[in-house]
């Protein structure tokens, strides 16, 4: 495949501001997974930093949107920069509001049941990572077909996992008030899985129109 940077241009700040965002996107699930290890030590300042890491993505997002006004050469079409970037921020940003609802119901929240969740989301996570660091490469398709095997697998576990907890809920000793608030929870943790894959699918169709 020839490199995109050498075909559309040498812009490398669009590579840089991309690779930082999904940065972003990791480091708040991270910090979701240190929160459900229920380290109370570690809890309130993982909760602030999920905040700020939300708030670091905005401004990057924020950036490239302005970068793309003012930049005439692109590494590749400005429409799949937008797309992108507004996936890969997604992400942190429903985290944080993961975070927000963990807040309000800490002690009745299953947390066994949801770190299984929350794995697969690191896992897809991780392929969006490397992913979007695959484009300043301008690598082969088979790296960005493999990850996005992997990722599409996490997603995949995921919405398994997601039909084990909506029967235990159905199931368990939950009145209904913590079904309603439970449930939220597991289908925003499975929104984030969502919105990892969207961020990888934009990378992947990037891939195919130049390889």
């Amino acid at each position: 495949m020839i490199s995109l940077k050498k075909l559309l241009g040498k812009e490398e700040k669009f590579y840089d501001l991309l690779e930082a965002s999904a940065e972003e996107a990791r480091s708040s699930t991270g910090l979701l997974a240190k929160i459900l290890a229920n380290d109370s030590a570690a809890q309130a300042s993982s909760i602030h930093d999920i905040i700020q890491t939300r708030r670091k993505d905005k401004r990057i997002t924020q950036q490239i949107t302005e970068e793309l006004c003012k930049t005439f050469v692109t590494p590749f079409e400005r429409e799949d920069i937008e797309a992108l970037s507004l996936a890969l921020y997604r992400i942190p940003k429903t985290v944080e509001k993961i975070v927000e609802r963990l807040t309000i119901c800490p002690a009745r929240v299953p947390r066994d049941s949801m770190q299984r969740q929350v794995v697969l989301l690191e896992e897809a996570v991780e392929s969006v990572v490397f992913m979007v660091k695959e484009l300043r490469k301008g690598t082969q398709i088979e790296r960005i077909q493999d990850a996005h095997s992997r990722l599409q697998f996490a997603e995949g576990e995921a919405d398994k996992v997601m039909l084990a907890l909506v029967k235990d809920l159905y199931n368990g000793p939950y009145d209904a008030k913590e079904v309603v608030i439970l449930m939220e929870l597991y289908d925003l943790v499975e929104t984030a899985v969502d919105r990892a894959r969207d961020a990888g699918q934009v990378v992947f169709q990037i891939m195919l129109k130049y390889s």
